[in-house]
C-alpha cells in the first residue's frame, strides 16, 4: 500500500498478474469484500492461492480509479478533498496486500512464493504510478506550502506533513527522465528483495546437518534428542537425526554439543549459507541491490542509501548512527575477548590443546557459566511451558499493566492447526482487539520472530486492530510439553510488546495506525514489555514446573539474575557486526560497489574494529533478511538505538513504582496510543520528561562507560538527537 506502510512485520510485498489461476467469480473470493467476522477477521477458511492476484489486481485497478477524481479536482485542494481523500483510497488492495502478505511468511508454499516472485515489479510500478503523478502531487504541494494558515489539529497537520514528505521522498521532484530511471530501478529491486528472501529460506531448508549415529550426539538432552530425531522424520530420514538451521549465525544445540568436529560442521554449514555456490546463493543479489540502491538515492538527491534511509528515522543522519556504533565497539569487543579468555582457560585446564573458534563459543560458554554462577540453562527450562509463558505470564503482565483480559476464541478460523486465537478485551471490559498467536516453528515459515496487524486501527474507518505475533519455537512430539529457553521467553513478551502497539492505538488516520513509526523507534516499546518477564510478580506467576505446578526455586531466580550480564560482550560483537555490515553496505556510493562481497565483509569488519573471529556477525550479508529483503535496510542499528530508549524508560518505569496501572496508562496513552501520528522522539521526551541518557543501556550490557563520563547523567551521555 502506498500511504500505509508495515514499519514492522511486514516485507514489501509484491503481486502480479499471470502467476496464478484466476478465481472463477470474483463473488466466491472472500477478499473482494471487508470481511463480515467479528473485527473483519480475516476468512481463513475460504481464501484459496488463487485468490490473492485477482484480489490484488483488483485493488491496484480499483486504487488508480479512485486516484484519478482526487488528481484531476478542478476545486482548489483542500485537506479534505486531498489529503483525506487519499487516505481513502486503496483498501481493497490494502486488506488483500496484507493477507498475502502475512501468509507467504508464516505460512508459504510454492505457489505463494511464485506470485511474490512474479509480480514484484507490478506492484512496484503501482506504488510509482501514485506517487510520481505531478497533478496529484501538485496538489499535495500546494497545501503543503500553506500549511501553517490551514488550521488544521495536530495529527492532520502532521498528516500533512508526511504525505509531502512521502511523495519527495518517493521521488515526485525528480525530472521526467529521472523519474522513468527510477521506476526500472524499483521494478529490478523489488525483484531482487523477493528472490533474496525466498532463497534464504530454501538455503535454511537444505542446509540441515545430517547424523548418522546417537553417539556423535553426546551432550544433547532427551528433549533436544527427541528433537533431532522429530526433524529426521520430517525430513524423511527415518534412523538418523537432522539438525536444522535456524535463520542466526549461531544455533541453538553449538551449546551442547560435546562432538567438536560436530559443531565446526554445523557452524561451517550456518556461515556458509547463500555463499558457496549453487541455485540459492545470494553474492549478485547482494551486490546488485547495493548497486541500485546507491543509484537510486543518488537520483533523490543524496550521497548514499544510508543518508537517504536514515533522513526518515529518529537518528536522523549517518554521523549519528556511525558515532554510535562506533562508540559501543571497542568495549563490546574487550568484553568478548575477556569472555574469550575465560573460555580458554577451561580448555587449557582440560588439556584441550586448541584454541577458542566460533564454533566452541556457546560449547565452552555454558562451562564457565555454570562455574561461575551454577547455573545451567536446562534448569530453568522445565518452568517456562509455552501456555504457561503465554496466559500466566505476557497476558498477566498486560492485565496488571493495562488491564486487559484475554479470551480464547476457537470459532475464528485459522490458516494452521497450531495457531490460537484471543479476544482483548479493554480495561473497561469493552472489546478492544484480536490477537492471534502463532508460535511454532515449521519449514513454510520464515526464521525469526515478528509481529503483523491484518487489520488496522483507524477512527476514519471505525476499525479495530487484528495482530498476529509469530515465533519459531521447535515443536515437540506430540504429547510432549513445549518448553521454551531463556531468549524464547523473553521473545514471547518482546513481540507481545509490538502487538500492545497494535492493540492501543487510537488515531483517526490509517497512515499513522499502530507500529506505523520510524523503523529505528519501533522496537523500543517491544523492548520496554521485555522488563516483565524477569519482574519477580510476574515471574512467580508463571515460572511453575510443567509437571509439578511448583513455582521456580528463589535460589534458581537468582541464579537466572545474576547470570543476566553473562555473554554481553558476544552478544553485542555479534550484534554490532551485522550492524556495521548493514552500514557499510549501504554508505557505498555506486562506483564503489565491489566485485568480491567476501573480501568486502572482512575489510568492513576489520575496519569496524570488530573482526574477531570467534564473535562472527549475527547475520553475514548473504542470509542478512533485514538489509536486503526487509525494511531493515542501513536500520539494523534500530534494535540497539531503541534500547537506549528502552532501558532508560525501564529505568523510569522502575523509578516509579514498576508494573501498576498508573504507569502502564501513562505509557499507553502517551506513547503507545499515539502510533506515528507525532515525532517519534518527542512521544518519548514527553513520557520520561527529558532526553535520553545512554547510560542505562552501558549498565544492563556490562559495558565500559564512555571515556571521561561519571555516575552523573551529563549532556554528553544524552543520546545525540541527529
Amino acid at each position: 500500500m502506498p500511504f500505509r506502510f508495515c514499519f514492522f512485520a511486514c516485507a514489501f510485498l509484491v503481486a502480479a498478474q499471470n502467476t496464478a489461476v484466476r478465481a472463477a467469480d470474483s463473488n466466491d473470493n472472500p477478499l473482494m469484500i471487508e470481511s463480515a467476522l467479528p473485527y473483519h477477521y480475516p476468512q481463513f477458511d475460504q481464501l484459496k492461492d488463487d485468490h490473492f492476484v485477482p484480489a490484488i489486481e483488483a485493488g491496484m485497478r480499483e486504487q488508480l480509479k479512485e486516484i484519478e477524481p482526487i488528481a484531476n479536482n478542478a476545486e482548489p485542494p483542500t485537506f479534505d478533498n486531498t489529503i483525506v481523500a487519499l487516505e481513502h483510497t486503496g483498501r481493497l488492495l490494502d486488506r488483500a496486500e496484507r493477507t498475502f502478505d502475512n501468509l507467504n511468511a508464516c505460512n508459504t508454499n510454492p505457489t505463494l512464493q511464485k506470485i511474490d516472485k512474479e509480480v514484484a515489479p507490478k506492484l512496484s510500478a503501482h506504488r510509482d504510478e501514485i506517487h510520481l503523478n505531478p497533478k496529484l502531487f501538485a496538489r499535495v504541494q500546494a497545501l503543503y506550502d500553506q500549511r501553517d494558515k490551514l488550521g488544521l489539529d495536530p495529527e492532520s497537520a502532521y498528516l500533512l506533513e508526511r504525505y509531502y514528505k512521502d511523495f519527495v521522498r518517493a521521488g515526485a521532484k525528480l525530472a521526467d527522465v529521472d523519474k522513468e530511471k527510477l521506476k526500472k530501478v524499483n521494478a529490478e529491486l523489488a525483484t531482487l528483495q523477493t528472490d533474496f528472501e525466498q532463497d534464504v529460506l530454501k538455503e535454511r531448508n537444505a542446509s540441515s546437518i545430517v547424523v548418522e549415529k546417537k553417539e556423535g550426539l553426546a551432550g544433547l538432552t532427551d528433549d533436544q534428542m527427541k528433537g533431532v530425531a522429530n526433524a529426521a522424520k520430517a525430513e524423511h530420514k527415518e534412523g538418523q537425526f537432522v539438525i536444522q538451521l535456524q535463520n542466526t549465525t549461531g544455533q541453538p544445540l553449538l551449546g551442547s554439543l560435546q562432538d567438536r568436529h560436530l559443531r565446526e560442521r554445523i557452524m561451517n554449514a550456518s556461515l556458509s549459507r547463500n555463499s558457496k555456490g549453487g541455485e540459492f546463493d545470494t553474492r549478485n543479489i547482494v551486490m546488485r541491490t547495493a548497486q541500485l540502491r546507491a543509484e537510486k538515492a543518488k537520483l533523490l538527491g543524496y550521497d548514499n542509501w544510508a543518508a537517504y534511509q536514515l533522513e526518515d528515522q529518529t537518528a536522523h543522519d549517518m554521523p549519528t548512527v556511525n558515532k554510535l556504533l562506533a562508540d559501543l565497539a571497542p568495549p563490546a569487543v574487550a568484553n568478548a575477548k575477556r569472555e574469550a579468555a575465560e573460555q580458554q582457560k577451561v580448555v587449557d585446564q582440560e588439556k584441550g590443546g586448541f584454541q577458542i573458534a566460533a564454533h566452541d563459543w556457546d560449547f565452552y560458554s555454558e562451562k564457565v557459566r555454570k562455574a561461575k554462577y551454577a547455573f545451567d540453562e536446562s534448569e530453568v527450562r522445565p518452568y517456562y511451558e509455552l501456555n504457561h509463558v503465554i496466559t500466566d505470564g505476557v497476558f498477566f503482565a498486560a492485565n496488571k499493566e493495562y488491564g486487559l483480559t484475554f479470551k480464547e476464541r476457537h470459532d475464528l478460523p485459522v490458516y494452521q492447526p497450531d495457531v490460537r486465537v484471543w479476544e482483548v478485551y479493554d480495561r473497561d471490559g469493552s472489546p478492544l482487539a484480536v490477537f492471534i498467536g502463532d508460535y511454532y516453528a515449521r519449514a513454510s515459515k520464515r526464521g525469526g520472530a515478528w509481529m503483523n496487524a491484518y487489520v488496522q486501527q483507524s477512527g476514519l474507518f471505525g476499525t479495530k486492530p487484528v495482530v498476529a505475533n509469530h515465533l519459531n519455537i521447535p515443536k515437540p512430539p506430540p504429547g510432549e510439553p513445549t518448553l521454551l529457553t531463556q531468549d524464547e521467553v523473553r521473545t514471547a513478551f518482546h513481540e507481545f510488546g509490538h502487538a500492545l502497539h497494535g492493540m492501543f492505538s487510537h488515531v483517526k488516520y490509517p497512515r499513522f495506525s499502530g507500529t506505523s513509526v520510524p523503523r529505528d523507534f519501533v522496537e523500543y516499546p517491544s523492548q520496554v514489555n521485555e522488563m516483565w518477564a524477569r519482574w519477580p510478580e510476574v515471574l512467580r506467576n508463571y515460572a511453575k514446573h510443567y509437571k509439578t505446578g511448583e513455582p521456580m526455586p528463589q535460589a534458581l531466580l537468582d541464579k537466572v539474575e545474576a547470570a543476566e550480564k553473562f555473554n554481553q560482550g558476544y552478544k553485542t560483537t555479534e550484534y554490532l557486526s551485522a550492524s556495521l555490515l548493514d552500514q557499510a553496505w549501504h554508505q557505498l556510493q555506486p562506483n564503489q560497489v565491489p566485485t568480491d562481497a567476501f573480501a568486502f565483509e572482512a575489510d568492513a569488519l576489520k575496519k569496524g574494529g570488530i573482526d574477531f573471529p570467534p564473535v562472527p556477525p549475527r547475520y553475514r550479508s548473504f542470509y542478512f533478511s533485514h538489509a536486503f529483503a526487509g525494511g531493515y535496510s542501513a536500520g539494523y542499528y534500530s534494535y540497539l538505538w531503541s534500547e537506549v530508549l528502552d532501558a532508560d524508560t525501564v529505568e523510569w518505569i522502575k523509578e516509579h513504582g514498576g508494573l501498576k496501572r498508573e504507569n502502564g496508562d501513562r505509557f499507553r496513552e502517551m506513547l503507545l496510543s499515539r502510533g506515528g501520528s507525532a515525532d517519534a522522539l518527542g512521544l518519548f521526551k514527553n513520557f520520561v520528561g527529558r532526553e535520553p541518557y545512554i547510560e542505562p543501556l552501558l549498565k544492563r550490557r556490562g559495558l565500559e562507560k564512555a571515556p571521561g563520563a561519571d555516575d552523573t547523567k551529563t549532556e554528553a551521555q544524552k543520546i545525540p538527537n541527529g
